[in-house]
């Protein structure tokens, strides 16, 4: 019987999947950059989303296991992240349009998919190649015509906002791995492969938009790092992204945005850890207030707030920890509480010189054991609750807002 009634809701979700998906488009005026839905403003109350049992690593995928147990994990994570408030996930490429669907109409939560856009490597002409160089025409080809699929297959799928293109590949042109290591200083050495890497971004964007024009398109930016040739390079795009870690806000980031490229400003990655490096264990307390203070300088910057009234919202890094992080093919079943990376930005274990960003502790959630099923329980974090209470505000509404 569980099989019968499981084929009929997915023959149920998955029938309609070419319905009209839903008008997103962004709009400025002189009360600033909105973000709107069916006409509605939308304020992206969001967060990374992932799944990944513990002892495993990025090459497990969610989507390839039984429809039951994906049915199962999203059902549980999902009604997770709409109790506390979140309307947004981040997912990458790869998820079925299928499950997209299923999440917005059994969740009422939208999608931002995600091309890492050469971000961890490529494979050229049957050979892998590690580190992207944009400037190369095989490269530039095998991308555009991957995001262009993209957007032919998912542009008509009920519950995408957007899309996404990169994850701070910016970054990518500095670091040889995909670990999080200490963010890079400017380096004009590499502007000339910025250059060509901004210029596929946005001839990308344009062969985007000339097949879907219902949803808005954005990239990834590692901070504002060459936010200079971004504004050169990149004038179609409709967002500008950012992975942000500045500590309790993003101090001049709503400024120099405005100023240098009044584009929308969406932070793709933000938060903290859990995880306090100087006592040598788990600090809850510090997490939720880092993150309280990061969507109160998001909410304060939206249209209409007298700021700059560029920001259209954000999303919390991440749901879950992930065991996986440090080392990535390593210690898998460990709860690493090795720091890989330094930020003065949160002075509560910062130490000169030493390591405070513990890239396995990022979770708003725990994650327990796996079952025999290969599912796993979440343990909300004092973070999960503090954020809950956070999205129950609106920005647009001045008076609540004073109120967090």
């Amino acid at each position: 019987m569980r099989k019968i009634i499981l084929l009929l809701t997915l023959c149920c979700f998955s029938s309609s999947i070419y319905a009209q998906a839903d008008k997103v488009v962004v709009e400025n005026s002189a009360s600033g950059h909105r973000l709107k839905v069916n006409g509605k403003d939308f304020m992206v109350k969001g967060m990374n989303w992932d799944y990944f049992p513990i002892g495993t690593n990025y090459n497990y995928s969610l989507w390839k296991q039984s429809d039951d147990l994906i049915m199962s994990a999203l059902d549980s994570e999902m009604a997770l992240l709409k109790n506390m408030g979140v309307n947004t996930v981040r997912q990458y490429t790869g998820v079925p349009a299928k499950w997209i669907k299923y999440i917005y109409e059994k969740h009422g939560i939208y999608t931002m998919l995600n091309h890492s856009f050469g971000r961890y490597g490529l494979t050229i002409d049957g050979s892998w190649v590690p580190n992207t160089e944009y400037s190369d025409s095989r490269t530039q080809e095998l991308l555009l015509s991957e995001v262009k699929n993209m957007v032919t297959e998912y542009k008509n799928t009920p519950g995408v906002l957007l899309f996404l293109l990169g994850n701070e590949n910016n970054y990518g042109l500095f670091w040889d791995g995909a670990e999080t290591e200490d963010i890079p200083i400017e380096d004009r050495k590499s502007t000339a492969r910025a250059e060509a890497m901004y210029k596929i971004f946005n001839r990308a964007i344009v062969e985007m938009k000339a097949i879907d024009n219902s949803h808005p398109m954005a990239i990834c930016n590692g901070d504002l790092l060459f936010l200079d040739i971004i504004a050169k390079e990149c004038k179609d795009i409709d967002i500008l992204g950012v992975n942000m870690y500045r500590g309790i806000t993003f101090t001049d980031a709503f400024e120099r945005v405005k100023k240098e490229f009044d584009k929308p400003l969406l932070f793709t990655e933000f938060g903290s850890d859990a995880f306090n490096a100087m006592d040598n264990q788990e600090d809850q307390k510090a997490q939720a207030y880092y993150l309280v203070e990061n969507w109160k300088d998001i909410y304060s910057n939206a249209a209409g707030l007298g700021k700059f009234q560029n920001s259209i919202g954000g999303f919390t890094f991440q749901f879950s920890d992930g065991w996986w992080k440090y080392g990535q093919t390593k210690n898998l079943e460990v709860h690493d509480n090795n720091a890989s990376w330094s930020n003065g930005g949160y002075k509560f274990d910062f130490q000169e010189g030493q390591n405070n960003m513990n890239e396995e502790w990022f979770g708003i959630c725990a994650k327990g054991p796996v079952n025999s099923r290969g599912l796993y329980e979440l343990y909300p974090r004092a973070a999960y609750y503090a954020i809950k209470e956070v999205h129950k505000i609106s920005p647009f509404d001045e008076e609540l807002l004073l109120k967090i």
